[in-house]
């Protein structure tokens, strides 16, 4: 006997018993499967279109995992967050894939990675072919919801209003569901900004939380200031929780609790310093909560509320889901994995992260990690992680830091923020979250980064990743052949992708057998393989040395983002005479990457202070987005 079963999420025939008798023909059992298809079919519609639940998706801003206490935070208590995980599901392992508000908006409206589609800059607003790519709210409109979105937009992508795709973008009245006709479905976000980083800025002298109660992160060294800094934002925290509960009650009181899906997530990780931007596990690990009211339990993840969800989910991945939910049209331009409901996809072996540009700091990583194991690849590792950046030091627990490192009192943990870093690292998550242990030479862990590095590839390729390039460089490269850089990068006539991957790998390895390699690329036709060229000769320093002759060619490189690394390796090299008029020469005259340059001068240090101090004295800016710029910060530390 035969027993069959078919089952889906809380679909279920009854038991049918199949003799293996002549009576049961092939014929018969083809019969007997098409009924289970039409049935799962049956299932499938209903679940997806018809029902249609109303969505309210809940974000607050900048706060990790850390800072919610049913994660096993304890700085702040989150109790409203902590009871819709007791009557939801609580999922374990959610990551951002840029770790800062813009690029990750970007990827929520579009479905799409910002490294895909050229947004993964921090407010770079590039313009994308916005007939090929649809914002997901224009397809819940389209399946019937009344849209609504209190009131973060923040898309960093040009050529549209960022509110023009919601019914209600936000504004005087609270709750947006409740503007929408009788009985329609809605799809409401409430964001809420009590958590954001500007409230770890300013006065620590309100602080009620007592200091001496709040785990540090332990790469940040153990100060008053640093103690008083956390428990202000941990005040902040709660406050953003009892947001969550006022909205809670606003959906209680319209009697809509039990007929809506709620999620709640953070929009990446922080607060403090070395977390939000970057992608290390504090940066990207976010909380995600989700109740299903118990009318749609075939869509619960886990057999009952209260329980974990431990399956990888990416933020590229929510609009995707949040469209299969509602039963909407899903075009293929949406690149993340379907995670909960009758569509739900298997799981992904990998989650993928992003960093590039924060405001006027250059910086290039790629993350790929699964649930416990992560592998970082820095693309600019020459630059310190710790560089200033104005808004990030508004916080007085970095200024502390910072100053704390200056005077000689970090040590390897506290100190390795401020240090210029290695081309890669591997970090068990599970044993080491605040990642302060890098692996990535230790023998038991070399066959998982081999598989790390592979995925890594594999998924750069798959999604035609647009960083390996200078952000100027390829926004150059676009305008001059007329295309957006999403087009850009999907001719390899444009952006031989596969190339640069080949390229910088050989730069990133600092392996001096590959000088002339490199020597060879500095007259390569395309200016991206001579970026990488300078690029490996940099970081093989005092191995170089032979390549100056081909460094100072380089000085007059078309590229001038070619030029100021040719002229800050010469100037390690201890040949100065040219590549310091180069750089000044870019400075007074124009370049066409200015926050390179300002970023290499301050790279550079004491060599460059000449200029620097030149620059200023003849009136040049000192002022930046957020506040103090980069040569003007040199300025204010030098006295001048």
């Amino acid at each position: 006997m035969v027993l069959i079963q078919p089952t889906d999420a809380g679909f279920s025939l009854p038991f049918c018993f199949v003799q293996p008798t002549m009576r049961y023909t092939f014929r018969n059992l083809f019969r007997f499967l098409l009924v289970v298809a039409l049935a799962f079919t049956a299932r499938h519609k209903s679940s997806a279109s018809e029902i249609q639940p109303n969505i309210l998706w809940i974000t607050s801003e900048d706060n990790g995992v850390s800072w919610v206490s049913c994660y096993g935070g304890t700085n702040a208590q989150t109790p409203a967050i902590d009871q819709l995980a007791d009557e939801g599901f609580r999922y374990l392992h959610c990551f951002d894939n840029a770790a800062v508000c813009a690029p990750t908006r970007s990827c929520w409206i579009t479905g799409m990675y910002g490294i895909s589609n050229g947004t993964q800059p921090m407010r770079s607003r590039n313009d994308i072919p916005h007939d090929k790519i649809k914002y997901y709210p224009d397809l819940l409109k389209a399946a019937g919801y009344y849209t609504s979105n209190e009131s973060k937009t923040d898309y960093n992508i040009g050529g549209r209003e960022d509110k023009e795709c919601w019914d209600y973008p936000g504004g005087k009245k609270k709750f947006g569901w409740r503007l929408r006709k009788p009985n329609q479905p809605f799809f409401s976000i409430v964001n809420i900004v009590d958590s954001h980083e500007s409230r770890a800025h300013g006065s620590l002298d309100e602080v009620t939380k007592d200091p001496a109660t709040m785990k540090l992160f332990s790469y940040h060294p153990d100060l008053p200031i640093i103690r008083k800094n956390y428990a202000k934002y941990a005040e902040a925290v709660e406050r953003m929780d009892g947001k969550v509960k006022e909205t809670l009650d606003a959906l209680k009181a319209d009697g809509l609790y039990d007929d809506t899906i709620i999620i709640y997530n953070s929009d990446h990780g922080g607060v403090m310093a070395r977390s939000k931007r970057f992608v290390y596990a504090s940066g990207v690990h976010c909380p995600l909560v989700i109740r299903i009211p118990e009318k749609y339990k075939e869509l619960y993840p886990a057999a009952e509320p209260g329980m974990t969800v431990d399956r990888i989910v990416s933020f590229v991945d929510m609009p995707k889901t949040w469209l299969s939910l509602a039963g909407a049209n899903i075009p293929e331009t949406f690149q993340g994995t379907i995670f909960l409901g009758s569509d739900a996809k298997l799981a992904p072996q990998y989650h993928l992260s992003f960093r590039e540009r924060a405001d006027e700091r250059l910086d290039n990583v790629r993350m790929i990690r699964d649930e416990r194991y992560a592998y970082h690849k820095n693309y600019m590792p020459y630059a310190p992680a710790g560089q200033h950046l104005a808004y990030l030091w508004k916080a007085q627990a970095t200024a502390a830091w910072e100053q704390h490192h200056r005077e000689g009192k970090t040590n390897e943990i506290t100190g390795r923020f401020f240090r210029p870093r290695v081309s890669e690292e591997f970090y068990d998550n599970e044993a080491d979250f605040d990642n302060v242990h890098n692996l990535i030479d230790a023998p038991e862990q070399q066959s998982k980064i081999a598989d790390l590095k592979a995925a890594l590839r594999a998924k750069q390729l798959e999604l035609h990743d647009s960083g390996l390039l200078p952000e100027k460089m390829r926004e150059r490269r676009a305008a001059a052949n007329n295309v957006t850089i999403y087009e850009m990068v999907r001719d390899k006539a444009l952006y031989p992708l596969e190339r640069y991957l080949d390229a910088s790998d050989l730069a990133l390895a600092r392996d001096k057998s590959n000088l002339a390699t490199f020597t060879k690329q500095l007259s390569d036709s395309d200016e991206g393989m001579r970026w990488w060229a300078v690029v490996g000769m940099h970081l093989l320093g005092p191995d170089a040395s032979s390549a100056k002759a081909e460094l100072k060619q380089s000085l007059q490189d078309e590229s001038h983002e070619v030029r100021m690394i040719a002229a800050w390796t010469l100037v390690n090299l201890g040949d100065d005479t040219e590549a310091l008029a180069c750089l000044n020469n870019l400075l007074f005259q124009g370049s066409t990457n200015e926050t390179m340059l300002h970023n290499v001068l301050d790279w550079m240090g004491e060599p460059a202070l000449p200029l620097i101090k030149k620059y200023l004295d003849q009136g040049g800016n000192r002022q930046g987005r957020y506040g103090i710029g980069i040569l003007g910060r040199i300025g204010e530390i030098q006295g001048w």
